[in-house]
């Protein structure tokens, strides 16, 4: 079934070209074009393009058939194009010609958009919830795992003391700024395009606010040229949100990787969250984050994946827009995945307690031995100049301990301070007002 299709066929070979895998991915959108469904025909009886009676019989059929979606009892049909036109199928063959009215007023542009909307929305509260677990979890680590002292570097060569309680909270405090990048694409999805029709909107007197409020957008795209033409902006702008959250874990798990070999020996992990070799029987492979570290690299790139679809058209729908689906969709799971694997691999994490203790790690104490010079009253350049040649001549031999006070330092990790700022990170999203919004909508 096409919902455009009239006498003439369309050649087999192409429609399965054009088609490609839409289908695969359409069904991620079936609850949010039901959802979309049921505020346009709310809308549709408002402005008396449709009788009450009507409406009531096709809120009924679509409710019935968003249960299907929730339950996993629905499916898109051999023949039928899209979930669209799955959804019209389904009414109109229960309610007759009442089902055909469904598509008054709005065209699959619209319609597309804002079932993508809806959908990059709830996964932005999904994934802001997985980045919140995974951060409460660093901070536990950061203040478990406080005093331990571990090796920082600069260079890759051995440079300063640092902690095991500072490096879990740096990526913690990491967290924190990437959603400000994930909120900033939240405001841009958050906006209603329903009724913009193909991008020219409708001589029908539509209200596109009564169904802004009523699927809880926080407002609309007005223009409705701009409104098609935030298809690929909105999805690139959620792209550059994941990107965020992605550097961040490909980052650690790059550290994880790192800090497991036996050459640094910081960390491990229990036997059976590792793998092995085939041949050499004394391996513990760190595959889960490597794993990681790929699949967020892949996610770094998916802004200019997606930029690079859209960059050379002209304003308007354009086919190439579906492809956006292909590299989109997969690329939120595998951070969903990756984000809950994470919080699930650190829960059993082992820190090596007696690592600084290391012969290979004194020269780490150079810099504190000069600033105790310093403090006694020795000028900077001379204590440098002191401490180093004790290092050249063999008889550097330090207090293997830090003093560090100001904010932010191994001795004051100002982990309450970045719990706060989460805090408000998480509160900007206010998800509570759609999720009230939705609920109406689809109660019985």
């Amino acid at each position: 079934m096409k919902l455009w299709e009239k006498e003439t066929k369309v050649a087999e070979l192409v429609e399965r070209y054009t088609v490609g895998r839409d289908l695969e991915f359409d069904i991620h959108l079936a609850p949010y074009d039901v959802l979309g469904s049921l505020a346009h025909t709310e809308m549709l009886a408002q402005i008396g393009l449709l009788e009450e009676s009507e409406k009531e019989q096709i809120h009924k059929e679509l409710k019935i058939i968003y249960t299907d979606i929730q339950s996993g009892e629905f499916s898109i049909k051999e023949g039928v194009e899209d979930i669209h036109s799955q959804v019209e199928l389904l009414l109109t063959q229960r309610l007759g010609d009442v089902g055909k009215k469904i598509h008054s007023g709005r065209s699959r542009n619209d319609q597309v958009l804002v079932d993508l909307k809806l959908f990059m929305r709830n996964e932005i509260k999904e994934i802001t919830k997985l980045t919140e677990n995974l951060f409460d979890r660093l901070v536990d680590l950061s203040q478990t795992h406080k005093t331990v002292l571990m090796p920082g570097y600069t260079h890759m060569q051995v440079a300063m003391p640092s902690s095991f309680g500072l490096w879990f909270g740096a990526y913690a405090e990491s967290l924190v700024d990437d959603l400000h990048f994930l909120y900033a694409a939240y405001r841009i999805i958050n906006k209603n395009p329903l009724g913009s029709g193909a991008g020219f909107g409708s001589s029908f007197p539509l209200d596109r606010k009564m169904t802004a409020q009523l699927l809880g957008f926080e407002d609309l795209n007005y223009n409705v040229v701009y409104a098609m033409m935030g298809r690929g902006k909105a999805e690139r702008s959620l792209a550059v949100g994941m990107a965020a959250i992605g550097a961040t874990l490909g980052k650690f798990a790059m550290d994880i990787c790192l800090y497991m070999g036996q050459d640094f020996g910081f960390l491990s992990f229990p036997d059976e969250l590792t793998t092995g070799s085939s041949i050499m029987p004394h391996k513990k492979n760190p595959d889960v984050f490597e794993l990681m570290r790929g699949k967020c690299n892949r996610i770094q790139a998916l802004p200019n994946d997606i930029a690079l679809m859209t960059a050379n058209l002209p304003v308007g729908y354009h086919r190439e827009m579906q492809l956006i689906k292909e590299v989109l969709f997969p690329a939120i799971q595998d951070l969903k995945d990756s984000l809950d694997m994470a919080d699930y691999m650190l829960e059993k994490i082992k820190i090596n307690d007696d690592l600084i203790d290391q012969e290979k790690y004194k020269y780490l104490f150079s810099v504190e031995e000069t600033n105790k010079l310093v403090l006694q009253g020795v000028p900077f350049r001379d204590a440098y100049k002191q401490v180093g040649l004790a290092i050249e001549h063999g008889g550097f031999d330090p207090v293997k301990e830090v003093n560090h006070s100001h904010e932010g330092s191994i001795g004051n990790l100002n982990l309450e301070e970045i719990k706060g700022m989460m805090e408000e990170a998480l509160d900007q999203f206010e998800f509570a007002k759609w999720n009230a919004a939705i609920y109406s909508l689809t109660k019985e």
